[in-house]
């Protein structure tokens, strides 16, 4: 193994300048380690190797000149699901197989302008509808730290490929959890920035203009080894896209503490709605102490905390209406039918599950008031903590589970029994109102998985929760690569 395959960001682009190797040594080093290792895990399914050698010698001849480009030279993955120009885009739908994007994604082109090297694209499950990545044209990816469970979904692929030292970057996209649960079942680094921080055009199913719409709740993001090498990356990718960056120009406020004794910190480890294993509840205990240790102000509860249920269930409903406007016909009868029997005074996640698929604008408009009245408790929140730290799933990751009715799957959290979709609840505590939240490692499970937590911060202050990750990762530890991969 050479000493970059597990090289950060950061480590990577001082090697390439200060010429201790070559944009095409790293390169072909990455490609011999998907060589030896992509045939478990299944990571990186759409190959641009030829184009990527193509770019790694521009690189090098750049860098021959002196240029600096902020990743020049460096290997990068990309989620399928944003268009890459040249490569197919299908977000796994069978029908889609052979649609070749014609332009690159927003993220893409400004990725390939700092110079990276653009090696492939990374398997999703199909419409990114799944915390689990499989499709009927890529296959199934499998975790690295065991490949008979998910790397998490839908940016697992992403997951997968940072933790088996394939890159040191790849992008990801978020609805709900999908960069935070990859990031946690595999022992890496993510960031959901804030609402329309980091720009989505070219983030589009195949075939739909890759216009700069704003869909509700959806973001884009990266996805590395470590925190430094996060905050690095959204910084880069961040900022208006061009037809909004006629008005608007990014100005990001610095973390509001540059030490952890400084923090003030809210720590949840337990939901109402749903149990939480106790590796998760032990990993969260561990960090609370160490931040306790550290000088930090720490505190369990907060009579200022927005109320969970409202929140999740509120979640829920606008969730399930993004989803709910592109099921066939037939379906939405069906399921309109199904929920005309729940009663109104019904109100738990099931109930929610099902009434968002056919809520009239009337009743969504209702919901989003709600949001905007929990946005209003968080800024609440925010006046007297600094940050919020929760579990990103009950669980650390599962055994693979690709039985097709996802409301007939069921988690298990230390032998009881929940409801495969009410993963949502924790994902969706940042989700609701757009709040930055970065998912980090604190630690293994007893037997043996990475155990993660997500750090959520004010709204547009995605540099607190960025930094907070930097210094817990120097304080209690990061990324640890999985055995065999070393």
């Amino acid at each position: 193994m050479s000493g970059l395959d597990y090289a950060t960001l950061r480590d990577q682009v001082a090697a390439l300048r200060a010429k201790t190797i070559s944009a095409v040594e790293l390169l072909d080093q990455s490609i011999a380690r998907i060589a030896r290792f992509d045939g478990q895990i299944n990571a990186v399914v759409v190959r641009d190797f030829d184009r990527a050698r193509t770019a790694a010698r521009e690189a090098d001849a750049a860098l021959a000149r002196g240029e600096t480009g902020a990743l020049l030279g460096v290997p990068v993955a990309i989620k399928e699901s944003f268009n890459v120009a040249g490569l197919p885009t299908t977000w796994g739908f069978p029908s889609a197989k052979g649609w070749i994007a014609k332009e690159d994604a927003v993220l893409v082109s400004r990725l390939k302008a700092a110079g990276a090297v653009v090696i492939g694209k990374t398997n999703v499950p199909i419409s990114l509808a799944d915390w689990q990545s499989y499709n009927d044209i890529y296959g199934t990816t499998n975790n690295p730290w065991d490949t008979g469970r998910s790397p998490g979904g839908s940016s697992g692929g992403s997951s997968a490929a940072l933790a088996a030292g394939y890159v040191s970057l790849a992008l990801g996209s978020d609805i709900g959890g999908s960069l935070r649960i990859p990031a946690h079942f595999c022992g890496v680094f993510a960031h959901k920035p804030s609402a329309m921080l980091l720009p989505r055009r070219g983030h589009t199913p195949p075939g739909v203009p890759p216009l700069s719409s704003f869909i509700d709740l959806a973001v884009v993001g990266p996805m590395t080894r470590s925190a430094a090498d996060l905050s690095l990356a959204t910084s880069l990718l961040a900022g208006p896209d061009d037809d909004e960056a006629v008005a608007y120009k990014l100005v990001l406020p610095p973390s509001r503490a540059e030490s952890l004794r400084d923090f003030r910190v809210l720590v949840l480890d337990s939901h109402p709605l749903l149990p939480t294993s106790d590796a998760v509840r032990g990993g969260l205990d561990r960090i609370a102490q160490g931040l306790e240790k550290a000088g930090a102000k720490v505190v369990r509860r907060s009579d200022a905390m927005p109320n969970l249920v409202l929140l999740a269930q509120t979640y829920m409903t606008l969730l399930t209406s993004v989803f709910g406007a592109d099921i066939p016909e037939d379906a939405y009868r069906a399921t309109q039918a199904a929920i005309a029997n729940v009663p109104a005074s019904v109100d738990t996640l099931d109930a929610m599950r099902g009434r968002g698929l056919v809520l009239s604008h009337r009743d969504w408009i209702k919901a989003d008031r709600v949001r905007s009245a929990l946005a209003a408790n968080w800024r609440e929140l925010f006046r007297t903590v600094d940050v919020v730290l929760c579990p990103v799933t009950p669980t650390p990751a599962f055994p693979h589970d690709h039985s097709p009715d996802q409301r007939a799957r069921v988690l298990d959290v230390d032998g009881k029994s929940v409801p495969y979709q009410d993963i949502l609840v924790w994902p969706g505590i940042a989700t609701l109102t757009g709040l930055p939240a970065t998912a980090m490692p604190m630690g293994r499970a007893p037997n043996g998985l990475p155990v993660g937590m997500q750090i959520v911060g004010p709204y547009l202050e995605d540099r607190t929760p960025l930094r907070f990750a930097e210094l817990a990762e120097a304080a209690f530890g990061g990324f640890t690569a999985p055995p065999g991969f070393t």
